[in-house]
């Protein structure tokens, strides 16, 4: 298969190898200019948990291939669309145009309803998923993550179409188990509700990275991430049909802080999933909890912990 990654972020580059690994023809679009400034490899650190329970440490360079344009005859049978969520919008705009016959793969945070986040673009040649990978660029530029043995699939309300079928099949090939989510909206929300109290905490702490075996901080971040639940069942969320995704948050801190602590000071998969987000600047910590903040207050739905992290991801120049 012929697939184009939609950037050269840490998601595009994870999956793009995956990908590419498993022997599709795989290239990144990146903005004019970018592709000498990257230079012809991405240097990876990756735990690969694929095969192996406790992950296998990858440490290569893999040559990208990059493209700089995108002519709508291009030739692409599918285009995999991972970028910020408040990215989405000038995203989806740029590839409406330009999708020709290829199959786009939503795969990251939705807030909004997610048919009309990705508007621009046809709903028939859609795919909805999402990354169970992580990870962030060092300074030296080496892409520090984590895979997965999984990714998240799921559809809006009906069986998933051959195009779907044909788009988890490849992920597949890659040697990754696909987990099927019946309320694929309901999902996102709620992993959209647990990355806001988690970094709310990260980031009155500076960085995702220093919850990292601190017990007291791993604690207030699931108390936030607890005080989001009411928030989504004033939005429609079912929380039944989402048990599992919400016990870290439902479930005593008192068992469950110590737990994740050790986890994340102890067990490298784990570990990595905060240290790789260290970077003070990130923007999208900032508009995730903006923005869940912004619907709280829109629903009337108290968020206390939320509220009172505001300071440290309020944009310039507002209380």
């Amino acid at each position: 298969m012929k697939i184009l990654m939609f950037g050269r972020g840490v998601i595009a580059t994870i999956y793009g190898w995956a990908l590419h690994q498993a022997g599709h023809e795989v290239e990144c679009y990146v903005r004019p200019g970018r592709a000498a400034t990257y230079g012809d490899a991405v240097e990876l650190d990756l735990f690969d948990t694929r095969r192996r329970v406790w992950g296998q440490r990858v440490a290569e360079k893999w040559p990208v291939r990059y493209r700089e344009a995108l002519e709508p005859d291009h030739g692409f049978d599918l285009i995999v669309l991972s970028v910020p969520h408040h990215r989405l919008a000038e995203a989806t705009a740029f590839l409406a145009p330009r999708v020709d016959q290829a199959t786009v793969l939503i795969f990251g945070n939705i807030w909004t309803e997610p048919a009309a986040a990705i508007r621009p673009l046809p709903l028939d040649r859609i795919a909805w998923g999402f990354p169970q990978a992580g990870g962030g660029f060092g300074a030296d530029g080496v892409l520090h993550g984590a895979l997965l043995p999984s990714v998240v699939f799921g559809t809006l309300g009906r069986p998933p179409t051959d195009r779907e079928r044909a788009v988890r099949q490849t992920f597949r090939e890659a040697g990754l188990r696909i987990k099927e989510q019946p309320d694929f909206r309901g999902w996102l929300w709620v992993h959209f509700g647990s990355d806001a109290g988690l970094s709310s905490q990260g980031l009155r702490r500076g960085s995702l990275s220093e919850l990292a075996g601190a017990r007291h901080d791993l604690r207030e971040a699931l108390l936030a991430g607890r005080e989001l639940l009411p928030l989504l069942q004033a939005r429609g969320v079912d929380l039944r049909r989402h048990r599992a995704g919400t016990l870290l948050f439902r479930a005593p801190t008192w068992l469950t802080a110590p737990v994740l602590a050790w986890l994340t000071a102890h067990v490298a998969i784990a570990r990595v999933s905060l240290t790789a987000h260290s970077d003070p600047d990130a923007e999208e910590p900032r508009e995730v909890c903006r923005d869940a903040l912004a619907e709280a207050r829109r629903l009337g739905v108290a968020v206390p912990r939320l509220e009172a992290a505001e300071p440290f991801f309020a944009r310039e120049g507002t209380e």
